[in-house]
């Protein structure tokens, strides 16, 4: 890809980065499989037919809040909670965002809105990554997204109809996925030693509001404690 006249890479969306995010996404596109998985059998647990559980995985895409959300269902539906927290798991695409805004921000409003419906932490990590090596391709994120979503879809589809066979999830370990999806991101987006402090007060900050508040707080202050320190820390470098 070439460069702009003050040496910035051009940004694109292109079929190569489109295809290139198709390649990389195979493995998150399992792991989104996997993660489907414990999500199926929670929704026929919860009472919503098959239809009604792949509609929610296909408008709300979102496997942590949609395993919280069941967890919470009933009648009359707590709406009040369940916004609440779908935005406290979820807050972390607003943090996701601001990241790829100096990219995502030059593209057209469809392609870039268009992408961002596919956001998650798996295709965000490789583009980030995408993005320090220079190469600005924003349909590598559609791309991964993709592969990722139609994991998801089916393994949405085929966990609900094992749902008898599979019974709980956390007897098969899959309660563990979410954790599984997180060590491959952090070691993948990871610069060097600043990045240390950043994640270990986001962490120390997650595990002890978890102790002290309800519900799941603890994920939306673990972020920003993370983020300010990690934003501290880089005033006045380059």
């Amino acid at each position: 890809m070439g460069a702009t006249a003050n040496g910035d890479p051009v940004i694109g969306f292109g079929r190569a980065g489109f295809v290139n995010g198709l390649g990389q996404g195979v493995p998150w596109g399992i792991s989104s499989f996997l993660f489907g998985l414990a999500y199926g059998p929670l929704a026929l647990k919860g009472g919503l037919s098959l239809a009604e559980a792949l509609i929610m995985s296909a408008v709300v895409y979102a496997g942590t809040s949609q395993l919280v959300a069941l967890q919470l269902w009933g009648w009359p539906l707590p709406v009040f909670a369940l916004v609440f927290a779908a935005f406290a798991v979820n807050a972390r695409h607003i943090l996701m965002g601001v990241a790829l805004r100096p990219w995502f921000g030059r593209l057209p409003l469809l392609k870039a809105y268009g992408s961002l419906f596919f956001l998650s932490d798996g295709n965000w990590s490789l583009a980030m990554r995408e993005y320090h090596a220079g190469r600005r391709d924003g349909a590598f994120l559609l791309g991964v997204g993709v592969v990722m979503y139609g994991g998801w879809l089916a393994g949405s589809a085929v966990g609900y109809g094992a749902g008898t066979f599979i019974g709980d999830p956390k007897a098969w370990g899959l309660d563990f996925m979410l954790v599984g999806f997180a060590v491959p991101i952090l070691s993948g987006i990871r610069r060097g030693r600043a990045d240390l402090l950043p994640w270990a007060v986001a962490g120390t900050v997650a595990v002890a509001t978890s102790l002290l508040l309800p519900g799941y707080a603890h994920v939306l202050l673990g972020a920003l404690a993370g983020s300010i320190v990690g934003a501290l820390a880089r005033v006045g470098r380059p």
